[in-house]
């Protein structure tokens, strides 16, 4: 602690002690406890509180008060638990008769604050810091706080009763750390006395008859097996389950029991311990036991946890997936009668008229299908999946799905009729079936029912009924399903079915992008600019682009009233430019625009869009096209470099400027390319190089890069500065490789130092230099190589770096300007001025 600190804490501490005073807030009191876990964590000494006597005053002052306010008792609380988080400290405050009192059967836990969900929480969190010790145990175990521990399992408050739960965790490991290094068989092993009062705890609580203790219990356990004490404690995590098992598979086999949605949790984190890693043992066939009684909704998530270990038997992996399959298998046995398809299952782990009566009813339908298919789409993101999924009747039966929840299809079975009913314009099953529909497009298999897909999909984009949020689902899955179409096309020379599919796709985006709802307008623009980023290079998609309205609509949606549109419409025209414009050998017959109107028309939304989106799209893509090289051939592109970052040099929206800053960087890099082998490279000896930094120096100071880069240092929103001082640190590495900054004092007495000197000075000032001249004021010529070429070797630019990538409250919220804070508003300074971070 600083002297300075010290000088103030007692002011403070009085200060919150004082029933006088008006409260502090929350967030203050936060604030301090902070600091002195910062002031304990690395510092076990007993100084702390020696040193600062006002701290056991604060405690013996507030224990003192009739009826202290709930705020300053849970801070006093949590105070006392930080401090007594070391051994010398708690002996210290136990001699000072404090723990007892604040923490102990005469403490608050018997009196009216007990009711304030706040106090009960900061004596668990209290008790929580200080348990990191023997004695701290000790105390805890001997004054009754294990039982009180117990009962907040409970609490009302969710807060208090997870608190409760995770320091209960923390005692029985803290418990068991002198019992590791002992060499231990579950034989041989006791629980030590403290764990063994949480033991049995836990299984009186699992054989009583409540509820309610039993869901307590059963939470505590897949905390304790999902902590630490699963991976590091072996022997003692066997010797738990086995004192649990039978408990636990008596809960799966009496259906009276309404716990039994905690147990997938609990067995899935017993299945990630080290302890029963291997194929044999009861455990296992637990698993299997779970898989077969748990409702579906229950075993869903048990059966996707199991897939994703890796340990896990290959035979109880066959049957978790049998069980996240059979609704889907389900939904393809009653779209047709008799049976048109073969089903996804031999055989089924639970009772398939389970399944069916949960598809049957209306309130349970959504909510399996839902869960299953989040289930799937889960699984088909893993990269190592240990299973084979059948991707054919999965494909055909997602599709069933979809065609159930539009109407188009019509099942004959009586259970296939039901579910027709209780699916048709089901939004949040048609999203989720589309997202595993989308993922998939990245598996092998489903090739032969592809045109079926499409008939789908395009169903679905063509239907008026189609909800906005459904038809972007529809957008991005057909997007991924063109994509696999493309390079089966290639591999196959199925062109004629490919430019079909795209013709009929065209015809529905044309449709679409008139819309009168503009997220349906804007979901189809996004499409569009996702086909060009993932079909470009295709003959068909180009052709078909040329030959429907889809250019013209887009173009026209550039003045679109709805910002998100606009600015969507930005990005799409400019990814089908850089193809009809830039791409090589691009088919161009028939396209209605040249390039001069695009470029003049987006560098029109750059200057006078009142909406910052669509302001920014086209920042982003003017940037895309110089890295890819397109404006070359729409310009001059120093000029048109220069033209774009005068434009955005002022703009009210930061992320513009940004952006701005980003293309200078680009821009700096292309140039330098040209006369070196990688962006930055110091530049080669003298004859050549003198040359080519010259050359490089002019371009730069033309494009009048230089003035929006300085300008940009003192930007005040921070991200602005600190690329402009990076892309600035980068230039100077080019023309100052190995060169060390320039005397400042040598340069000054020219008038072109003098101008260096002012500018380094403003730089200094950063935002609050808020009229920054960049046409010359100061002296300091922006447009003269020689200036800039002085500039980059004289101002400090890694100072500047430094002091932009500083937090902006580094100093206010030291606590020192903490403490003065809490005094100015106590009322106990003069000067009340009080820091705002």
């Amino acid at each position: 602690m600083t002297r300075e600190c010290a000088v103030l804490l007692p002011g403070v501490c009085a200060a919150l002690a004082d029933p006088r005073q008006p409260g502090l807030d929350d967030t203050c009191l936060e604030k301090l406890l902070d600091w002195f876990r910062s002031l304990t964590w690395f510092d076990p000494t007993v100084e702390l509180v020696q040193d600062n006597p006002c701290l056991t005053e604060l405690f013996t002052s507030v224990l003192a008060l009739p009826e202290p306010s709930p705020s300053i008792l849970s801070f006093t609380l949590q105070l006392a638990g930080i401090l007594a988080s070391s051994e010398t400290r708690f002996q210290h405050l136990q001699e000072e008769k404090l723990l007892g009192r604040l923490f102990g059967r005469e403490g608050p836990r018997g009196g009216a604050a007990w009711e304030e969900a706040s106090v009960r929480s900061a004596w668990v969190k209290g008790v929580h810091s200080m348990v990191h010790h023997q004695p701290a145990l000790h105390f805890l175990c001997t004054t009754g706080g294990m039982d009180v521990i117990f009962a907040l399992q409970g609490d009302p408050s969710l807060f208090v009763a997870s608190a409760a739960s995770q320091l209960l965790v923390h005692v029985l490991t803290f418990s068991l750390e002198p019992e590791i290094s002992k060499p231990l068989s579950t034989k041989d092993c006791d629980w030590p006395a403290c764990a063994q009062m949480i033991i049995k705890h836990i299984e009186e609580s699992l054989q009583s008859s409540s509820a309610s203790h039993i869901e307590q219990s059963l939470k505590l356990l897949t905390s304790l097996f999902g902590s630490c004490f699963g991976s590091c404690y072996a022997v003692w995590t066997e010797l738990l389950w086995l004192d649990i098992a039978k408990q636990i598979e008596s809960f799966l086999l009496e259906e009276t029991i309404q716990a039994q949605h905690v147990l997938p949790n609990l067995l899935l984190n017993v299945a990630r311990s080290p302890v029963f890693c291997g194929t044999e043992g009861s455990f296992w066939a637990l698993v299997t036991s779970a898989l077969e009684h748990l409702t579906p909704m229950q075993a869903g998530p048990l059966a996707v946890g199991l897939l994703k270990l890796c340990k896990c038997p290959q035979d109880v992996r066959i049957q978790a997936l049998t069980v996240l399959l059979q609704p889907m298998d389900c939904i393809l046995r009653a779209a047709s009668q008799p049976l048109e398809y073969a089903g996804l299952l031999d055989e089924s782990v639970s009772d398939p008229a389970t399944v069916e009566s949960l598809l049957s009813s209306k309130i349970s339908c959504a909510g399996l299908l839902c869960q299953t298919l989040a289930h799937l789409e889960k699984l088909l993101s893993l990269k190592h999946l240990r299973v084979d999924l059948p991707c054919m009747s999965l494909l055909r039966s997602l599709m069933t799905i979809l065609q159930f929840c539009n109407g188009f299809l019509s099942p004959a079975s009586p259970l296939g009729s039901t579910i027709s009913r209780n699916l048709i314009n089901c939004f949040r099953v048609q999203k989720s079936a589309l997202d595993v529909l989308a993922a998939l497009s990245e598996k092998k298999g489903c090739d032969t029912l592809i045109g079926s897909l499409f008939d789908v999909l395009l169903a679905y984009l063509q239907s008026p009924n189609t909800s906005p949020t459904v038809l972007k689902k529809t957008f991005q899955a057909t997007s991924k399903w063109l994509v696999h179409l493309q390079e089966l096309s290639c591999s196959n020379s199925q062109w004629q079915q490919t430019e079909k599919i795209l013709k009929d796709v065209f015809l529905v985006l044309q449709k679409r992008l008139c819309s009168p709802c503009w997220e349906v307008r804007d979901s189809s623009l996004e499409f569009l600019t996702a086909m060009a980023k993932c079909l470009g290079d295709l003959k068909e998609f180009r052709q078909s682009l040329l030959s429907s309205e889809v250019l013209r609509l887009t173009g026209n949606l550039l003045e679109d009233p709805e910002s998100y549109v606009r600015a969507s419409a930005v990005t799409a025209v400019g990814h089908l430019a850089f193809l009809t414009y830039c791409a090589p050998e691009s088919p161009v017959t028939g396209n209605p625009y040249n390039t001069e109107n695009t470029v003049a028309k987006l560098q029109e939304i750059l200057s006078t869009d009142s909406e910052g989106f669509p302001r920014r799209a086209v920042i982003s893509i003017f940037t895309k096209w110089l890295r890819e090289g397109c404006t070359g051939q729409l310009e001059d592109t120093e000029q048109f470099v220069s033209r774009v970052i005068q434009t955005v040099e002022h703009d009210l929206d930061w992320e513009v400027r940004l952006g701005g800053l980003e293309l200078v960087e680009v821009f700096c890099n292309q140039r330098i390319c040209q006369l070196s082998q990688c962006p930055y490279a110091p530049v080669s000896s003298a004859g050549s190089s003198s040359t080519s930094q010259n050359e490089l120096l002019q371009v730069f100071c033309r494009a009048k890069l230089f003035s929006f880069l300085f300008w940009s240092l003192c930007d005040c929103d921070k991200p602005v500065g600190q690329r402009a001082c990076d892309v600035l640190i980068g230039l100077r590495g080019h023309f100052y490789p190995m060169s060390p900054l320039e005397n400042p004092q040598e340069i000054e007495d020219s008038p072109a130092g003098r101008g260096i000197a002012w500018l380094q000075r403003t730089l200094r000032q950063g935002s609050l230099a808020q009229n920054f001249p960049t046409d010359g004021g100061g002296g300091v010529d922006f447009q003269d190589p020689e200036s800039m070429m002085l500039a980059l070797g004289a101002i400090d630019l890694l100072e500047l770096h430094d002091e932009l990538n500083k937090s902006s409250d580094h100093v206010e919220e030291s606590p020192q300007s903490l403490l003065q804070d809490i005094l100015a508003t106590m009322g106990t300074i003069e000067d009340n001025e009080v820091d705002c971070y």
